[in-house]
């Protein structure tokens, strides 16, 4: 699993490498990719609303 959070944190930021690349499409479960990614832009989108709503307060 921690391999999987390091493929989608690495694929959110653009820095994932050929080979790890090629290693999660043969070894990894695609579901699993596609929860974690789900998951991911979920965090992302909350933490982005936070920070808007912190910065708009203290305005």
């Amino acid at each position: 699993m921690l391999s999987v959070i390091k493929s989608i944190l690495a694929a959110f930021i653009g820095v994932q490498s050929n080979q790890n690349r090629q290693k999660d499409f043969t070894q990894g479960k695609a579901s699993h990719f596609v929860i974690a990614g789900i998951i991911g832009v979920a965090v992302f989108i909350a933490l982005l609303i936070l920070i808007v709503n912190l910065v708009l307060s203290a305005a």
